[in-house]
């Protein structure tokens, strides 16, 4: 039997009804008797009935959305799918981001359930190291994971095939003639989708016989990495392709690129991956592998509301994404 008030309570040392009073906001509580509840209830690791109720009946037409960012307009494109759906359903959407912060995912969690939310949206640093999801697994919590991919048939995932998506930018740079590689990339404590795409990257270039490229990790898309850029270039040989894990870092690396005198594309091709529309607007347009993030969202909407209503089994949808070569990649240099 699961936890009640009545053990907050007694925990507390303090009455039922000044328990209520906390919880349900409905009366005034001393700040001592305030301070004992709540240290009984982190005690207790309590969530209130009302949250538990609404998990297993659907009632609260609340829906928890958890994102690594929301300055990344991939995210907020999802978000906007995910609102769409949420409006014609009926249904308010609580959102919460992380900052790529995976220490902030548990709390994050707790905090959208302890408004009684019916199910969860979520993208996490790390599909299969993350206990917050092994816990909700426990807990029976309905839950869809958003752009991280998965082995475990047991959840819900909407997505692309990352480790594809990564071969065939590596199959690109080959067309086109490139033979000496690089990749940048967010910290993969921070991504697991920075994690497929690098290893499919680089495997496939490795198959092929290319062993020596480049990789720099970085903790954010806006970090100045114009020092490592300066040492890559000053060498002999400097790679003349360079695939970044999220087209926010491939903008930040050709903005630092132009300011070392390296110009794209005629002296490095650069591809991205997400396809936000500010890559559409600079001049050279970004080459990146395009995510259909709106409809992303909108799925995962569908695949939550149907784990919720239904009580139907975890699906795996991989939606297909584009390859849009445009105006930062080209053929390598002559002499290389």
């Amino acid at each position: 039997m699961g936890l009640t008030i009545k053990d907050v309570s007694k925990s507390a040392g303090v009455s039922i009804a000044s328990v209520s009073r906390y919880i349900n906001k409905t009366g005034n509580v001393s700040p001592q008797t305030a301070k004992k509840i709540e240290h009984a209830i982190e005690e207790l690791k309590f969530r209130p009935n009302i949250i538990g109720r609404s998990l297993r009946t659907g009632k609260s037409k609340l829906i928890g959305v958890m994102l690594p960012s929301l300055s990344n307009p991939v995210f907020s494109d999802a978000m906007t799918g995910i609102q769409q759906l949420a409006r014609e359903y009926g249904y308010t959407i609580l959102i919460t981001n992380t900052e790529y912060d995976s220490s902030y995912e548990e709390s994050a969690i707790e905090a959208l359930l302890s408004n009684g939310v019916d199910g969860l949206i979520l993208t996490v640093s790390c599909e299969q190291d993350s206990l917050l999801l092994k816990k909700l697994d426990k807990e029976k919590v309905p839950y869809v994971l958003l752009y991280n991919n998965t082995l475990n048939p047991n959840r819900s995932i909407v997505s692309i095939d990352n480790a594809k998506a990564s071969e065939d930018v590596a199959k690109a740079f080959l067309n086109l003639g490139h033979r000496r590689f690089g990749m940048i990339s967010i910290s993969q404590n921070l991504s697991d989708r920075a994690i497929l795409r690098q290893q499919a990257f680089v495997n496939y270039l490795n198959k092929k016989g290319f062993n020596k490229i480049e990789l720099i990790e970085i903790d954010s898309t806006e970090a100045n990495i114009e020092e490592e850029l300066k040492s890559i270039y000053s060498k002999a040989n400097p790679p003349t392709a360079l695939f970044c894990s999220n087209d926010a870092i491939a903008l930040n690396v050709i903005s630092l690129l132009k300011r070392i005198n390296i110009q794209v594309p005629n002296n490095v091709s650069v591809i991205g991956f997400d396809g936000i529309k500010i890559g559409e607007l600079i001049d050279p347009t970004l080459s990146t592998v395009v995510q259909p993030s709106l409809d992303m969202g909108k799925e995962a909407f569908k695949q939550l509301l149907s784990l919720i209503i239904d009580n139907s089994n975890p699906q795996t949808i991989l939606l297909p994404y584009k390859l849009k070569m445009a105006g930062t990649t080209s053929n390598p240099p002559k002499n290389q």
